[in-house]
């Protein structure tokens, strides 16, 4: 009470300061002139002089200035001559290793030709020829890889060039070969469906391949050359199989192009016993449709076992 009374006391002095200024002449900023007498009537005019009180003000906190966006430093952009292109063909340029570059990288071309005029040929009815070419696409393929690695001029822009080939003739012209020879003996939506999905799962198939590390021994899932060599000996050969079971094929080997199963590569496939590859010559001496089939079936069953086996050695 005290304290409230004290703090009320000073308000009246403080009124009456402002009351004295008017008297000596000083403008106040909000005069009352209903009250300039009243602190006279009631302190006395000597004790109203005697008060040397000066006007409280109110005082807000010190706020520093806020910046609503503060400005970003941009980014430094670097110099147009230090940005330089990778080289096509690292390491020495001499003309030898040029040259060498050059005939692997007309292989991958030549792959990517044929599987262009493979298409032009599917589209003209000519489906055993084309798919012939096809066969030529894999051989052609295989043999830019082989090259770069014999001759030494494995390049980052070879692998990626590889792959683009490898798409259009693997990804899109078997694909067509396909669509072309189910014309007739399946549903036409049907064709279309196993073929698109060769397609679809060539690319998934190309793009994993690029980002994920090689194994030596195994390819995770079914490689699309190796799917493409397949599906154009089935043309080939031609299966004598109903058109529905064709396409159960061509979408099975499809979906095994991105399944994760190991399956063994050809280097490892070429290092098994004589007496292995005895029974596939004498059976297509015999039957070369039974001897394929069972070959393609046996492969592809090859993944899923070697996965079981592989799933119970770590556990």
């Amino acid at each position: 009470m005290r304290r409230s009374g004290t703090l009320a006391r000073q308000v009246l002095l403080v009124r009456v300061g402002r009351r004295d200024a008017e008297l000596h002449g000083v403008t106040d900023v909000l005069p009352e002139p209903r009250y300039q007498d009243r602190p006279r009537r009631r302190y006395g005019l000597r004790r109203f002089h005697r008060t040397g009180m000066e006007t409280i003000a109110p005082v807000a906190p010190l706020v520093g200035p806020v910046t609503v966006n503060p400005p970003v430093a941009p980014t430094p952009v670097p110099a147009a001559s230090t940005v330089t292109p990778a080289p096509l063909l690292p390491g020495e340029r001499t003309p030898a290793r040029r040259m060498k570059f050059a005939l692997v990288n007309a292989c991958t071309l030549a792959s990517l030709l044929l599987g262009i005029n493979a298409i032009f040929v599917a589209m003209q009815g000519e489906v055993r020829l084309a798919a012939l070419l096809l066969i030529a696409c894999v051989a052609f393929d295989g043999l830019d890889g082989a090259l770069a690695r014999k001759l030494g001029v494995s390049s980052p822009f070879g692998a990626q060039m590889d792959s683009l080939a490898d798409m259009c003739s693997f990804g899109l012209a078997a694909p067509v070969v396909v669509y072309a020879s189910l014309a007739g003996s399946a549903p036409t939506a049907a064709a279309a469906v196993a073929a698109a999905l060769v397609a679809a799962c060539a690319a998934i198939r190309l793009a994993r391949f690029n980002v994920s590390p090689n194994d030596g021994r195994f390819f995770s899932g079914v490689p699309t050359t190796m799917a493409a060599a397949v599906l154009a000996l089935m043309v080939v050969i031609g299966m004598p199989v109903p058109g529905a079971v064709q396409i159960a094929g061509v979408a099975l080997l499809a979906f095994t192009m991105v399944s994760s199963f190991p399956y063994a590569k050809l280097a490892r496939l070429v290092k098994l016993p004589p007496w292995v590859w005895l029974a596939p010559v004498v059976g297509a001496l015999i039957d070369v449709r039974l001897t394929f089939g069972l070959i393609v079936v046996g492969y592809l069953i090859s993944g899923p076992v070697l996965w079981v086996r592989q799933r119970r050695t770590v556990v």
